[in-house]
């Protein structure tokens, strides 16, 4: 039997980011991927003459080599910094609802500001006051988690214990009165996947944040470069990768980790586990039921699967500009109410309140061949409704709801239809296959308050195990990608200290 001081299962960003840590802090390493590809969401696949990206839109906490930003740090930390080239935008965002609104945010603080202010003159005292908030309440932040000051108080940071976990619809309702405004404000929701009604004011705010401080980035060569790296990052670091090799069992012994079988029947020995899967899967498939401790058990009783989505993957035969496609990043809505929106993640017979229309080409024009242009049209959807469908139904009930949401790009760039040379659509079902999520969760568990880091620090749920990915923390790259780092080197301790 092979032993490894660390087996990590999944080389999805969280398991990549944990493996390239202990790889590089001198502990043995094996890697396990059930796919023949590492990445999870983070990869690319092919149709046509197009590699299309499949889930990277924009990539935050990346910050300039001026002013580096936390995920800065952490890639040139795996020794992945210089070899990954990375694109910036120029602007955050554009929001548009056909016949209301029609705004695109800079990525500095005065240009949303001024942005805002031009839109909605009325309400410019209340723009003003807002973003003080943001950027004081996010500074005080930095000074706890970042900074780890070790006097932390309500007195000494009053922000910080009134905004954290207040809900986000509160502070906006508090600061405006235009729906639109509100709209505009947030619309980086989705990116999270509660309403702003369930989402914390302290999420709202650090996205905001992130976004205008280290602006939004992309990869040339997509997700997939990235990916790639940090595997060749893990080998130099004397790591050993499996692909097509699933993870079957975890083995318990004496109450701690004692090893892993592989799918195809081959014992592997070692004494600390990353699991890269599902936390459902881990603790309910991975691991026998007379093994597995009550704590994790009972605190998933409380949690539930998040949203996965419906995804258009769309080469066109032209350049954006031959559509109007001017913006990066684009939101479009059909109506402005976020909680109706919300709600229509679990039906399929109406249109959706709003969809993500990503043009990669803006920032990047060889993102797909001269004269094409990629995109990728993202509407959150949960599984449920999907699930109902009966086998016979899916594939035509797949193409009509893909239907509704070309009409939505059709809407805003006329002729969208006629310039279609590639598509391919997924939905929470194609990523139930391809990424082995509880409903193909694309953030894990609802984000809700009370099951971030917050409440749920790193800590072995089994002695030797650990977690890491979006099931265990935030959805997202930089948080995946920042905890997964964090795991690897929180069990690189444990391994030192055997």
């Amino acid at each position: 039997m092979t032993e490894y001081d660390a087996v990590v299962i999944g080389a999805g960003n969280g398991g990549l980011a944990a493996a390239a840590a202990l790889a590089k802090g001198g502990a043995k390493t094996l890697l396990l991927e059930r796919h023949n590809v590492p990445g999870g969401c983070a990869t690319s696949f092919c149709r046509g003459r197009f590699e299309f990206e499949v889930a990277l839109h924009q990539l935050s906490g990346l910050g300039t080599e001026a002013a580096p930003g936390p995920l800065r740090a952490t890639l040139h930390g795996l020794d992945v910094l210089d070899k990954v080239e990375f694109v910036q935008m120029e602007n955050m965002y554009r929001i548009a609802l056909p016949g209301a609104l029609d705004l695109t945010l800079p990525t500095t603080r005065d240009g949303v500001v001024r942005a805002l202010a031009e839109r909605f003159p009325a309400e410019e005292a209340a723009i003003r006051s807002f973003f003080d908030l943001v950027y004081d309440y996010f500074n005080q932040f930095i000074a706890i988690f970042f900074m780890r000051d070790p006097d932390v108080s309500r007195e000494k940071y009053p922000l910080y214990f009134q905004y954290a976990l207040k809900p986000a619809q509160e502070v906006l309702d508090e600061h405006f009165r235009d729906p639109l405004l509100k709209l505009a404000l947030g619309a980086y929701w989705c990116y999270i996947g509660v309403p702003p009604r369930q989402l914390p004011f302290g999420d709202l705010a650090g996205i905001l944040y992130a976004y205008i401080e280290f602006k939004p980035w992309h990869i040339k060569g997509g997700s997939q470069a990235l990916s790639n790296a940090l595997v060749d990052a893990f080998l130099r670091n004397g790591g050993e990768v499996r692909f097509n090799c699933a993870a079957a069992k975890i083995t318990v012994a004496d109450g701690r980790v004692a090893g892993v079988v592989t799918a195809d029947g081959e014992a592997v020995a070692t004494g600390c586990i990353i699991a890269n899967a599902s936390a459902l899967t881990t603790f309910t498939e991975l691991i026998d039921r007379k093994d597995c401790p009550a704590a994790p058990l009972e605190t998933m009783s409380g949690m539930t699967v998040g949203p996965s989505v419906v995804c258009l993957y769309i080469g066109l035969d032209c350049p954006p500009e031959a559509l109007g496609i001017r913006e990066e990043t684009n939101f479009l809505c059909t109506h402005a109410d976020m909680e109706r929106a919300y709600a229509q993640y679990r039906t399929l017979d109406e249109p959706p309140g709003m969809v993500l229309l990503t043009c990669f080409n803006i920032s990047n024009p060889e993102a797909s061949p001269p004269g094409t242009s990629q995109i990728a049209i993202v509407d959150l959807k949960y599984a449920d409704p999907w699930l109902a469908i009966p086998p016979e139904r899916y594939a035509r009930e797949k193409y009509r709801y893909a239907e509704g949401l070309l009409a939505i790009a059709e809407a805003q760039y006329p002729g969208f239809r006629s310039h279609i040379e590639e598509i391919e659509v997924s939905t929470p079902l194609t990523h139930m296959r391809y990424l082995n999520h509880p409903g193909g969760a694309i953030y894990g568990f609802d984000q809700y308050a009370k099951d971030s880091r917050i409440f749920q620090p790193i800590k072995p749920a089994l002695p030797g195990l650990f977690l890491a990915g979006a099931w265990a923390a935030e959805g997202g790259f930089q948080p995946t990608l920042m905890a997964g780092a964090s795991t690897g080197r929180a069990a690189l301790k444990t391994i030192r200290r055997k």
